[in-house]
């Protein structure tokens, strides 16, 4: 995997669009050298790095980045911008400390404290003294803190209201890593590369850094700096730094001041800012490794926009709107797509506003009107009302479906002899129930439903992805009174509120039934205790993946049968023996990392089961559980073991934020629906 900073295709008069990039070694060397005229700069870059798309502007016509017209180049810098033998060479950033942008530092109220190289120098003594300083960098302002101080750590957490996600820390470079996580070549690799992107490692045990930094999390996401003023900031401040993005997670970074520090008020002590505008916010990208390679779980800065290409051409351009939480869309046109960087959760009017912006300008690239517009069948999500509301055709991709389309893009498949697997938190299917434990079975251009994970009822709906023993009650339920009467009471449930979800659950009132694997990951980990409440998207699948990944000594095996379904129509993974013996294992106390461990041990197995009935050659994996990596990893061995072909995703994430993709290739396949079984 590499940074793609790849041009999107653009006619004559088109906006290119293209990733931007970390500070390449040369900028780096200049910007630490003190003989060097543009040291210290902290906007230093040249046509191998920095900015990109964070500075386009959807205004037609436009060859240069609007955002760096106002600052004209120096005689120097113009010497250089024009000629080819520079690495400046019509550099979209270019400029030193003479004729760039202004870096300052101010208050809360907006007060100026100190500029340019006493900004940084300052922003860096608040930083030691545990201050929270508001940055703005390439893609907008993050909020960083000393990560070696808990007290600025649990102030930090305070402030946002961020009680356990964890915190992205970034460090000097990978000398200063190795004292906090244990890492291979091929994640220093990724640390390295261009992209920058956060990459999930190890954390040593005793590491230097305050126990808030991930709490019961045996991983760190870890980055190197990812600009020029990171770069000063850390030498400055000799020790590692949080890097937090915006208050909630699901909105997109604050790229205005007038924005930051309205919401930043209360949480910034200081604004390190300057004054060149950002038209695009955008996060970073972070990255996971699995046994088979790094698989890109967020797609943003240094990663997207990217140019992807199509198996066939496909007539027109068509906007694919993607998918309602971590959204990204594409613009397909031709023999390839481009996709575009994350951008957040769309019933959050920020991450709404990106949306339109993001698709205003990839627009502009391609030169012309959408052809059609591609979106998710479900009509009532923010992006599906967009795409209605253009006016052009429009063309629904079952969310299943299109994770699964995703990865047979990834990997160049066509859609024959092809089980697609797809698991995630949640969606609503075909047949108006919430799905998310499929396995589709994909056919001479056709796909349809040949198993599922075995429904369960979800008391409260959408209350259910926040509390992970309404799941359980569900399970337990489905089971009998003899189990949901002693748990109800073991989790701490008034006799009032289990009789509530009682009477819920039997009448299926406001209790959808679903076939959710990540709603059956929650119910495991509440019945392990390892989370009474998802205080962000997958914390306690995270957690049941952190427990098994800990565990140690000899394997227990769970039984995950395969069956058909009440009605006789399709398979089922049953879920009842398998929870069953958990609870009596539980009752004989065996501890809950070994439980976690059999539990994903027993899912690969499922798969394998599944994939066998279903006489196929081929297996793709899919959907967000397919982030958690000790899952990805059994299932890929044992499919393998078993004699089958495996697709997985690398580049594009295996969740909501790889959607868009695959919406392209329904439509290019008029592959858009699941036939029942």
């Amino acid at each position: 995997m590499h940074a793609t900073g790849v041009m999107a295709a653009a006619p004559a008069g088109g906006i290119p669009a293209a990733a931007d990039l970390a500070p390449c070694a040369d900028c780096r060397r200049e910007l630490l050298d003190s003989r060097d005229r543009r040291h210290g700069h902290p906007f230093i870059s040249c046509a191998r790095c920095g900015p990109r798309f964070t500075l386009l502007d959807e205004r037609p016509g436009r060859r240069t980045p609007a955002t760096t017209a106002t600052f004209p180049l120096c005689p120097d810098c113009q010497r250089e911008y024009d000629d080819p033998l520079s690495r400046r060479f019509q550099a979209p950033a270019g400029g030193c400390p003479h004729c760039g942008p202004r870096v300052v530092l101010t208050d809360p109220a907006g007060a100026m404290l100190a500029e340019r190289g006493s900004a940084i120098y300052v922003a860096s003594r608040l930083l030691h003294d545990g201050r929270i300083v508001a940055v703005k960098g390439p893609g907008g302002y993050q909020l960083f803190a000393d990560a070696t101080s808990a007290a600025a750590v649990d102030t930090l957490r305070r402030r946002m209201h961020r009680e356990a996600k964890p915190l992205a820390v970034m460090f000097r470079d990978l000398t200063a890593l190795r004292t906090c996580a244990e890492f291979t070549p091929p994640a220093a690799r990724q640390l390295q590369a261009p992209a920058a992107p956060i990459v999930i490692v190890p954390r040593r045990m005793g590491a230097p850094l305050a126990p808030g930094i991930a709490p019961g999390n045996p991983w760190l996401g870890a980055m190197l700096p990812s600009a020029p003023v990171h770069v000063l900031l850390l030498e400055a401040v000799g020790r590692p730094l949080v890097a937090a993005g915006s208050c909630d997670s699901t909105e997109p970074l604050c790229v205005t001041a007038d924005d930051a520090h309205a919401r930043l008020l209360g949480i910034a002590d200081a604004f390190l800012e300057h004054d060149r505008v950002i038209r695009h916010s955008v996060d970073d990208s972070v990255v996971r490794l699995t046994a088979h390679g790094p698989l890109l779980v967020r797609r943003g800065r240094g990663h997207a926009p990217a140019k992807l290409p199509l198996p066939a051409n496909l007539p027109g351009v068509w906007l694919c709107t993607g998918a309602q939480r971590h959204n990204a869309i594409a613009i397909a046109a031709s023999d390839h797509l481009v996709l575009s960087p994350h951008i957040g959760d769309l019933e959050r009017g920020p991450a709404f506003e990106a949306f339109q912006r993001t698709i205003a300008t990839l627009r502009t690239g391609r030169g012309g009107e959408f052809t059609g517009v591609a979106g998710d069948q479900n009509a009532g999500v923010a992006a599906a009302r967009f795409a209605r509301s253009l006016g052009v055709p429009c063309v629904a991709v079952q969310h299943h479906l299109a994770h699964v389309l995703s990865c047979l893009l990834e990997n160049h498949r066509g859609a024959d002899d092809v089980l697609g697997v797809a698991w995630d938190g949640g969606s609503r299917g075909a047949d108006d129930t919430i799905w998310g434990g499929e396995f589709f079975r994909l056919e001479k251009g056709a796909a349809r439903r040949f198993a599922r994970l075995r429904p369960f009822r979800l008391p409260g709906g959408d209350a259910t992805a926040r509390e992970p023993r309404r799941a359980l009650l569900g399970l337990l339920h489905a089971m009998g009174d003899a189990h949901f009467g002693p748990f109800a009471h073991e989790f701490g449930l008034a006799a009032s509120d289990a009789s509530v979800l009682h009477t819920m659950l039997a009448r299926g009132t406001d209790s959808s039934l679903t076939s959710s694997m990540g709603r059956l990951f929650d119910g495991v980990g509440a019945l392990l205790q390892l989370g009474d409440r998802n205080e962000f998207d997958g914390q306690t699948p995270l957690a049941v993946e952190a427990a098994a990944a800990g565990a140690r000594g000899a394997h227990l095996v769970l039984p995950f049968p395969l069956r058909k379904s009440a009605g006789g129509v399709m398979c089922e993974l049953d879920w009842e023996p398998l929870i069953e013996a958990m609870v009596a294992q539980r009752a004989k106390s065996r501890d809950a990392a070994s439980l976690a461990s059999a539990f994903h041990r027993a899912l690969a197995h499922g798969i394998v089961d599944v994939a066998r009935r279903a006489g196929v050659a081929t297996v793709a994996l899919t959907g967000g559980c397919f982030q958690n990596v000790l899952l990805l990893d059994l299932a890929v061995a044992a499919l393998r073991t078993a004699g089958f072909k495996v697709l997985v995703h690398r580049e594009i994430p295996p969740n909501d934020n790889g959607i868009a993709p695959g919406q392209a290739l329904g439509v290019l396949w008029g592959l858009t629906s699941v036939a029942p079984a």
